[in-house]
């Protein structure tokens, strides 16, 4: 019972005394500052180019999505739209015609696809946007005539 008593005083005191050993790296004082010059984490607010240093979100859901000509990544959001029309739900499909559009803007079935969604959520003025976007990318495509008439209908 000794032995198991003074292993665990001896365990309990093991990290205090390291802490002892070495203690704790002294703190440099903050370096002065020009009259008007903000400072944060050491360095200037301001960068040479006159614009403010902003810190990489780390929530990627608050970050701000960066878009450039992707195909590969609009077709994938064009199929998911697709599987979410079929099913109904017009507030996802439209999310992701949308982001499809972001990805690749002369994806012409994505703006018609777009346009509809937009139809079926009794928003006229986005589903003439598409819709004339649509025609704009796909002019020569075999229903640009029906499409003329649905812009028509929709004003």
């Amino acid at each position: 019972m000794s032995r198991w008593l003074a292993t665990t005083l001896l365990a309990g005191l093991a990290p205090l005394g390291m802490s002892a050993q070495n203690p704790p790296p002294p703190q440099t004082p903050p370096a002065k500052s020009q009259p008007g010059e903000l400072q944060q984490r050491g360095k200037p607010k301001n960068s040479p180019a006159g614009k403010e240093e902003v810190p990489p979100e780390e929530d990627k859901s608050l970050s701000v999505d960066e878009y450039s000509f992707n195909p590969l990544q609009a077709q994938k959001d064009l199929t998911v739209g697709n599987f979410y029309f079929k099913q109904h739900k017009f507030r996802a499909a439209e999310t992701r015609f949308r982001e499809a559009t972001k990805w690749n803007d002369g994806f012409a079935e994505a703006w018609l696809r777009l346009g509809e969604v937009e139809e079926k959520l009794k928003d006229p003025q986005a589903a003439r946007e598409a819709y004339n976007r649509y025609l704009e990318v796909a002019s020569d495509a075999k229903n640009a005539d029906e499409i003329r008439k649905r812009v028509t209908k929709l004003k």
